[in-house]
Parts: C-alpha cells; sequence; structure tokens
C-alpha cells in the first residue's frame, strides 16, 4: 500500500467519523478533501485547483434549475396546495377502513409532484394530515409511520430536486431521468395504499373509517385540487412533450404557483420573502455541497481509492446483480448517517464507475437511468431507516408526544414495501426505462 493511497484511506475513514457525529456534510467534505490533498501534493495545489473550480461547479446550467424547483415547492406549500390535496383524497378514500391514511399517502404524493423534497413533503403533510389521524384514532405508530413513508415520494416523483443533482453527476439527461421517474413513482403510491389496506387488515383498530361526505362536499374538494393537477400538467407534461428544458419549466412552475395563490388570497408578500430567503439557503446548502464533493473526489480520484473499489469489486468474481446488491446494501447503511442529497453527491462518484464498468446487458444510456431510479428509491429507504430517518425525525418533532420507536414501527410495512419495489425495478428495468424509450420515438 503506497503512502497517497494509505492517505486517501485514512480521509475516507475520517470523513465517515465526522458525518457520524454530524458534522455537516459539505463541511466535512471540504475539510477532507483540502486536508487530503494538502498532504498528497502540497496547499499550493488545492488554491490553484479553488482558483476555478467553485466557478465551475456553480456555472453549470443545469444546476439553475434547483432554485426553481425549490421555490415553487416553497411558495405551494404556503398557499395551501397539501390542504385542498388532503382534502380531495380524504373525499374519495376516508370512507374505507385506514382511508384517512391512504388519503395521507395520496396527498404526499400529489404535493412531491409540486414540491421535490421529500422533507418538505414530510413536514407539510404532517402539519395538515396529522391532526386528522388523531381526530379518527389512528394508531400512532400507523398515523405517524404513513405521513413518514409518504413524504419520500417526494424525492422520486417529478419534479425532483435529487434526481436533477443525480443527472448532474452522471452526466445524464434530467428530462429523460423525469420520464423514468413517473412510472416508479406512481407504482410506489399504488404500493403504499395497498399496504395501508394490508395493515388495517391485520390490525383492525389501528385505521378506522372516516366520515362519508356529501356529494357537495365531494365535488368542492374534487374541484379544489384542479388547480394542482393544471399546474402539474403544464409543469412536467411541457417536459416531456419538448415544449420548454427544466429550467424555464421551474420559473413557469413557481409563476404559476403564485398567481394561485395570490388570486385566491393564500399567499402573502411576507410568504413570498420566506420562501426566497429559505430557497436562497437551501440553494447555498446544495452547491455548498457539491463544492465539497468536487474536492473530496479530486483527492480521492488523487489517491486511487476508487480506482481500487472498482477493481476489487471487479475482481471479487460475484455477479453483477450480487455487486449492485452490495451497493444497494451499503446506500441503506449510508441512509441511517446522512439526508438524502448528501447521500447521492458523496456515493454516486464512488459507485457509478463500478457499475458502468458491469455487464447488464443495456446500453450506457439506459443503464445511467435504470441505476438512478434504483439509487433513488433506496435513498427514500434511508430518509425512514432507523437510527436516524430523516423524516421519522421531522415527523416526530411535530408529535413530540409519540415515542420514535412507534414511529420506526410504523415505517416498517413501507420500508418492507420499498423492498419489494427495489427487488421489482431491479428486475424488471422496463418499469423505469419503458417511457423514456416511448418520448424518444
Amino acid at each position: 500500500m503506497d503512502a497517497s493511497f494509505a492517505t486517501g484511506i485514512a480521509g475516507l475513514v475520517v470523513l465517515l467519523t465526522l458525518i457520524a457525529i454530524r458534522v455537516p456534510i459539505a463541511y466535512t467534505m471540504i475539510l477532507v478533501g483540502v486536508a487530503g490533498t494538502s498532504l498528497q501534493s502540497g496547499p499550493s495545489i488545492v488554491l490553484y485547483q479553488l482558483k476555478d473550480l467553485a466557478y465551475a461547479q456553480f456555472s453549470i446550467y443545469d444546476l439553475s434549475v434547483l432554485p426553481m424547483f425549490i421555490l415553487m415547492g416553497g411558495l405551494a406549500s404556503r398557499c395551501g396546495l397539501s390542504r385542498d390535496l388532503f382534502r380531495a383524497a380524504n373525499a374519495w378514500l376516508g370512507r374505507f377502513n385506514g382511508g384517512v391514511a391512504m388519503a395521507a399517502v395520496a396527498a404526499c404524493g400529489g404535493f412531491g409532484a409540486v414540491c421535490g423534497s421529500s422533507t418538505a413533503t414530510a413536514s407539510t403533510m404532517g402539519q395538515v394530515a396529522l391532526p386528522e389521524l388523531r381526530r379518527y384514532r389512528y394508531s400512532p405508530a400507523l398515523a405517524t409511520g404513513t405521513i413518514a413513508a409518504g413524504g419520500t415520494l417526494g424525492i422520486l416523483i417529478p419534479p425532483s430536486v435529487v434526481l436533477i443533482v443525480y443527472a448532474i453527476i452522471v452526466e445524464a439527461n434530467v428530462v429523460t431521468l423525469f420520464a423514468a421517474a413517473l412510472l416508479p413513482g406512481i407504482l410506489a403510491v399504488i404500493m403504499f395504499l395497498l399496504t395501508v389496506a394490508i395493515y388495517v387488515r391485520v390490525a383492525p383498530g389501528a385505521g378506522p373509517r372516516g366520515e362519508p361526505v356529501s356529494r357537495g362536499e365531494f365535488v368542492s374538494a374534487t374541484i379544489a385540487v384542479f388547480p394542482v393537477f393544471v399546474i402539474f400538467a403544464i409543469v412536467v407534461g411541457g417536459i416531456y412533450g419538448g415544449l420548454y428544458n427544466p429550467t424555464p419549466a421551474g420559473a413557469i412552475g413557481v409563476f404559476l404557483v403564485a398567481i394561485y395563490g395570490f388570486a385566491r388570497r393564500r399567499l402573502s408578500i411576507r410568504d413570498s420573502i420566506e420562501a426566497l430567503l429559505e430557497t436562497a439557503r437551501t440553494s447555498g446548502m446544495i452547491f455548498l455541497i457539491l463544492l465539497g464533493a468536487a474536492l473530496l473526489s479530486i483527492f480521492m480520484s488523487r489517491a486511487g481509492v476508487p480506482q481500487a473499489a472498482a477493481e476489487l469489486l471487479q475482481g471479487s468474481g460475484l455477479g453483477p446483480f450480487a455487486i449492485l446488491a452490495l451497493v444497494i446494501v451499503i446506500f441503506i447503511v449510508l441512509g441511517m448517517l446522512m439526508d438524502s442529497l448528501s447521500m447521492i453527491i458523496l456515493a454516486i462518484p464512488f459507485f457509478w464507475p463500478v457499475i458502468v464498468d458491469l455487464d447488464f446487458g443495456m446500453p450506457v444510456d439506459d443503464l445511467k437511468i435504470w441505476f438512478g431510479i434504483v439509487a433513488l428509491i433506496v435513498v427514500e429507504l434511508g430518509l425512514i431507516t432507523p437510527p436516524v430517518g430523516l423524516n421519522v425525525f421531522i415527523i416526530n418533532a411535530q408529535a413530540p408526544d409519540i415515542p420514535m420507536r412507534q414511529t420506526f414501527k410504523g415505517v416498517m410495512p413501507f420500508f418492507a414495501s420499498e423492498i419489494v419495489r427495489v427487488v421489482l425495478l431491479v428486475a424488471f428495468p422496463a418499469v423505469s426505462l419503458w417511457l423514456p424509450h416511448l418520448l424518444r420515438g
């Protein structure tokens, strides 16, 4: 083992240790990247890299879409779209056993379509749906577990902030990835609804029926949710139809949500300013993480760690799908330590070079799409995986009287459902590749 490689391994150990003790991921990657490269080649090399690196990272055009979709989600969460979605879903599903929990799942899926963030979906829907689930005396485990798991839908259903970042890392087409995510996202909603139905059948008292609504309320709730479908159709449908690329689509989405909010008098100037400030903070965090990832990547590449990992896995004698299963397990473990965006930014540069050299029987462009969707679903698992489970912490903060172990107990059936979905997508790549191939003609 040469000194450079030993430095790389030591840097990796320090990186994981700092992450485990909750040092912010951006600062961790910057610290390890700068210190490691300085030890290898001297501080002058780091200064030379920093001269152009930040500009090169932040001037990527595809990154301009991130603030747009983050702002769209921030405005949507402030102008009552989540309430409209839950009201409509409850009118459609609430009369069934577990119907209010099913309504929460459906509303999470709908809100994820205009938000793009899992944590924002969980937080917003928790405020809307949790009081209703309590009112109907749902079990604490099912009530909090449903919302924590339903929040994960925001990461996959287009538009998805994490999916955009993945596309930039592997140099994939964002529009194609959005198309690939649609069917798996719909499949996730259906499987979560089935999970609730099975849950309340096994434990009948956990999810009582809601109250049937009148025909007038049903019609009113359905009409109220119509603007959400219009916004989704214009933003995502325009992308799929080739009318515009994701950045102007995000700007159009911001405009439509703002018009809706002001027209319905649900959005104030103060709300808009808060959403803009939140967008600036979140975008700044993402950009800083990307800079840290670039610095870390330079250090690790110089040390030969990714190359050694690729050689180790390829020389292990394991087949491509066995290696993929190992990568999935590592993703789940990482999900116990960090949030979804950090996981994608940190792990994909290590694992993608390994995956791309394996023979999965498909072209590289298809492999980028298929692996990205599988990776994002596994990242969803990280949001509800003990002991961290970021979505679980978010819901626990809104329901501090419910022990966290109850919420983790409630998310376990959904965790199992996600494992089944991963197996289906690995076994049948066409689930994620059919729509992109159709749009290509």
